[in-house]
């Protein structure tokens, strides 16, 4: 692809997924557009074993965007990072077509890994702000991962992570248009249990005091039972008092 159709495909994309933008010409101020173009090059002097320059461009890339991006990873068509402040792109990461990144993204390894050590991301894949993917798994085309997770196992396709650890909350949602990256109105688990909880508490807790109810109940009948039965033994005493006292008189 040639600079002056990288340059319309990045305006296309960047449209199409940030409503900030005013004007075409605001593409050149975008992190994201020069961290593109940095890559680029320094991927293909990667490939070509220019170890040393990629390195060098991409840690330049980094100091004036704040986009790290090691030049071994392979990233495919339509990728865009928003904002990219903090974003951190590992060696032997694989990116798929049409993938969105946020501010405070790692696609990193566990440290105890060798040879592939950094995610796949499938294509159509969107990944919220401060998310953390790390280790050589696959994340599946159209997954949404929510932001500040901390994902360390592999994410089934049309899937929705969220949490720490990462967890599918939801699976085989309808694909979501590239316009409606929608990072804030994900589900809940932790709210959702606390919730549950919350109201499995008052179930127990109505049905303890129906309980105790009964149970009160109960103790009253066996009490005023109790009392007839006293009140019954000392009339019966009394009389059994009467009448020695008689045979007592007529003795």
């Amino acid at each position: 692809m040639g600079m002056v159709n990288f340059i319309k495909e990045e305006i296309r994309i960047i449209q199409e997924r940030d409503p900030a933008m005013h004007s075409v010409w605001e593409v050149f101020l975008y992190p994201s557009f020069k961290a593109m173009i940095r890559y680029r090059l320094a991927h293909k002097l990667y490939l070509k074993k220019h170890y040393f320059l990629a390195r060098l461009i991409s840690q330049r890339c980094a100091r004036k965007t704040g986009i790290e991006i090691h030049p071994g990873a392979t990233i495919g068509k339509g990728f865009f990072i928003d904002h990219g402040h903090g974003v951190i792109i590992g060696e032997t990461a694989v990116i798929g077509d049409n993938v969105t990144l946020y501010q405070g993204v790692t696609l990193g390894g566990t440290g105890k890994e060798k040879g592939k050590r950094h995610p796949t991301i499938g294509d159509n894949v969107m990944i919220s702000a401060g998310a953390k993917v790390l280790g050589s798994f696959l994340v599946g085309e159209n997954a949404k991962i929510g932001a500040g997770s901390v994902v360390v196992k592999p994410v089934p396709p049309n899937s929705t992570v969220v949490g720490i650890p990462g967890r599918v909350v939801k699976r085989n949602n309808v694909r979501v248009p590239l316009e409606d990256l929608d990072q804030v109105h994900l589900p809940d688990p932790v709210m959702a249990d606390l919730k549950r909880i919350k109201e499995e508490n008052a179930s127990l807790k109505k049905q303890l005091e129906e309980l105790t109810m009964i149970l009160k109940q109960r103790q009253i009948v066996s009490e005023d039972e109790e009392e007839e039965i006293i009140l019954r033994a000392q009339e019966a005493r009394a009389g059994c008092a009467e009448e020695l006292e008689e045979e007592e008189s007529y003795t």
